[in-house]
C-alpha cells in the first residue's frame, strides 16, 4: 500500500510547480503554435513563389500586345484540337485556319498551373492536314495553361487544360476581337 504523506500544516502542497500536469498542459498550446509558425516561416523563405509577378506594370503593359495577336488569330478563324494518349506517352493534336489545315510550324507551351520547372516547351510542324505528333514521355495530372502561337509570335491561342479530367482541349480564336 503507498504511504500516504499527512497534509501540510498550512493547508498548502509544498512541491514545485514543475511537478504538477496543468502548467505543461497550458503551455502544450502556445508551444504548438511556436512550433506550426516556424515551420510555417521556414516553407515561406525556403521556396520560390512562382504566382507573383516582380514587375506587374511591364506585364500589364503587354496586355495590348496580346490582344492584338488575339485578334490576328481571330481574324484566321484558327482552331486547334490537342489529345493526351497516355498509353503511348504521345500528345496529339490538328491546328485549321477558317477549316482548313494549317501547316506552318507552330510553337506550344503547357504551363503547369504552380511549378515553372515542369512547363513543357514544343515545336511541332502539322502535315497537310493540319495534324501533329509530339512524344511526351510524362504528362502530370494537373492544370495546364495552354498556348499555341505561330513561331514569329504574330498570333496565339490560349486555354486551360485539367488532365486526365479532360482527355482533350479544343481552343478556339474568339471572333469577337476581330470586329474591334
Amino acid at each position: 500500500m503507498p504511504k500516504v504523506l499527512p497534509p501540510h500544516p498550512s493547508g498548502l502542497d509544498d512541491r514545485p510547480w514543475y511537478e504538477y500536469r496543468w502548467p505543461w498542459l497550458l503551455m502544450l498550446g502556445p508551444f504548438l503554435v511556436m512550433l506550426a509558425g516556424s515551420y510555417t516561416g521556414w516553407l515561406a523563405f525556403s521556396r520560390q513563389d512562382p504566382l507573383v509577378v516582380g514587375d506587374y506594370y511591364k506585364q500589364g503593359k503587354a496586355i495590348n500586345q496580346d490582344l492584338r495577336r488575339d485578334r490576328v488569330a481571330s481574324g484566321l478563324g484558327l482552331t486547334a484540337a490537342l489529345r493526351y494518349d497516355a498509353a503511348r506517352s504521345t500528345l496529339t493534336g490538328n491546328v485549321a485556319s477558317r477549316g482548313r489545315p494549317y501547316g506552318a510550324p507552330v510553337l506550344l507551351h503547357l504551363a503547369h498551373a504552380t511549378q515553372p520547372e515542369k512547363d513543357i516547351k514544343l515545336e511541332v510542324t502539322p502535315d497537310a492536314q493540319g495534324n501533329f505528333s509530339a512524344p511526351l514521355p510524362m504528362f502530370e495530372r494537373t492544370r495546364w495553361q495552354v498556348l499555341m502561337e505561330d513561331q514569329k509570335r504574330e498570333w496565339r491561342m490560349d486555354g486551360t487544360w485539367i488532365w486526365p479530367a479532360q482527355r482533350a482541349i479544343e481552343m478556339r480564336a474568339d471572333p469577337l476581337l476581330k470586329a474591334q
